[in-house]
């Protein structure tokens, strides 16, 4: 019976896909505006603007040039997926696909930015969504391999003192950080040496990439973790050192995945502060910098990669009308 009931609905499904697809196509792009304004909402934006104010223009230029570096950078996780997997999709339209992703990961999550983001924008360009799947899941294995390695060496070093009342001691945080580089090395050590390549887990076939695109892969996202933090302490006008920076920017991104808060709303700016704030730099100068770095690095790209997209869901549209129409008049 159970059986029965689900052929009906594929096969109901595949008579009537194309309305099915307008249909989902329209609560995306109703779900990316939403999401978008939502992240608009919730930001202080007089806070914001009055910290801004208080960067000297210098600072915010050379914030803004790091940025666009760190997500030329991270464009470059879906040209490692186009290798990985062979897709036929230009290298040009899958670097800016990735761009493009990467603003909506920052300040959506990765379910929207990462997955559906690129399916919508995969499968728009004849690329099949099981394969656009795939770019997606290395894209997340590049991103925490490289966050392990480099995270792993700041913490197992000690250039993050954690504060006193954090459950968390420091002496803790280095072992852990030794154990997150192992698991960094043991992956690249298995992608050259490990004689199966290939598990099927629930279905899915999933496969090791080579060793040299895995060493690829660390370095890359090693650069693109190491550019955030890069753009956080330039916006703090270099008046903390670097190391310990980064390592707040590395502990954010742990923080805000379990909060399961888009973007780290809040989560960010409480670790930064809790971590940065000293005799030398006062707590509201940290916050000022982090709202800063807010606006910089999550929502100027978010705001520009959404008009960009909607812009050509709108140009798609018109394509594919203007495309029906002759052939709507040649059968009449």
């Amino acid at each position: 019976m159970k059986s029965s009931w689900v052929s009906s609905c594929i096969n109901w499904g595949k008579e009537n896909w194309s309305r099915l697809r307008t249909v989902l196509t329209t609560v995306f792009l109703i779900l990316i505006v939403l999401l978008i304004g939502m992240a608009a909402w919730q930001v202080e934006w007089g806070e914001v603007l009055k910290a801004m104010a208080q960067v000297p223009v210098r600072a915010l230029a050379l914030g803004g040039v790091l940025t666009l570096a760190s997500y030329l950078v991270y464009a470059t996780f879906d040209l490692i997926g186009k290798r990985y997997v062979g897709h036929k999709l230009s290298s040009l339209r899958t670097y800016l696909s990735g761009m493009m992703v990467y603003a909506f990961i920052m300040s959506l999550g990765s379910s929207v930015g990462g997955l559906g983001l690129r399916l919508r924008l995969y499968t728009q360009q004849g690329i099949s969504p099981g394969t656009a799947t795939r770019v997606f899941g290395l894209a997340v294995v590049t991103n925490w391999v490289g966050y392990l390695l480099l995270a792993g060496v700041v913490f197992a070093l000690g250039a993050v003192d954690l504060p006193a009342d954090w459950w968390l001691g420091t002496g803790t945080l280095r072992i852990i950080g030794v154990i997150m580089a192992v698991v960094a090395l043991a992956y690249v050590s298995m992608c050259f040496f490990s004689g199966t390549r290939s598990w099927s887990v629930r279905g899915q076939q999933l496969e090791l990439p080579s060793g040299v695109l895995s060493l690829f892969q660390v370095f890359v996202a090693t650069c693109n973790w190491a550019l955030m933090g890069s753009v956080l302490w330039v916006l703090l006008q270099q008046r903390v050192a670097y190391p310990m920076v980064l390592g707040a920017v590395l502990l954010s991104a742990v923080a805000g995945l379990v909060a399961r808060v888009p973007a780290g709303l809040g989560v960010l700016e409480a670790v930064v502060i809790a971590l940065l704030t000293s005799p030398d730099m006062s707590r509201s100068e940290v916050l000022a910098g982090a709202l800063v770095y807010r606006a910089v690095y999550y929502l100027v790209p978010l705001f520009i990669a959404g008009v960009i997209y909607l812009l050509t869901e709108m140009t798609q549209r018109n394509r594919a009308s203007a495309f029906q129409e002759p052939n709507v008049k040649a059968r009449s």
